[in-house]
């Protein structure tokens, strides 16, 4: 059953959110990610006592609540499903005006329950995304120093 009704987002399919007028900064905690996503790796922070995965990164295991433990960034798969999604209509979202609506996801990793990321969805109809549904990453040059992760569904 479709989300939107909205005439104008019904049937809508959006390849790719480039050029991107704003791009992301990374910081200490975030380098790593972003590292990685340059050379297409998607890099999730780990606790290296339990194994739990955090992101965004963290200061402090979020499984096992260890504060001397080590956290590193290690590869993952890229795969998931749609854990929720909505289509982002607001014109005044600074550098995006042009591109609305478009969707925004939050894809579930398949590393880890309730591993999500909050990412853009492409190459699919507005109207055809489902709840649970196999994603899988692609890849966006944003500029030569940011690569942005993006989803789209997974071949079945």
């Amino acid at each position: 059953m479709p989300l939107n009704k909205d005439a104008a987002s019904a049937g809508k399919v959006m390849t790719t959110m480039a050029p991107y007028p704003v791009v992301p900064v990374p910081d200490d905690w975030s380098r790593p990610y972003w590292e990685g996503a340059k050379e297409q790796k998607l890099m999730i922070q780990r606790c290296q006592s339990c194994g739990h995965y955090n992101h965004p990164p963290q200061f402090i295991c979020l499984g096992c609540k260890e504060r001397d433990t080590t956290l590193e960034f290690e590869p993952v798969s890229g795969k998931g499903t749609v854990y929720a999604w909505f289509i982002h209509h607001d014109t005044q979202v600074g550098g995006f005006e042009d591109r609305a609506p478009y969707l925004v996801a939050a894809i579930e990793l398949e590393e880890q329950p309730r591993l999500l990321l909050t990412t853009n969805l492409l190459n699919i109809a507005f109207d055809e995304v489902e709840l649970g549904m196999p994603v899988e990453v692609v890849w966006e040059k944003a500029n030569d120093d940011i690569t942005v992760p993006q989803f789209q569904p997974s071949p079945s």
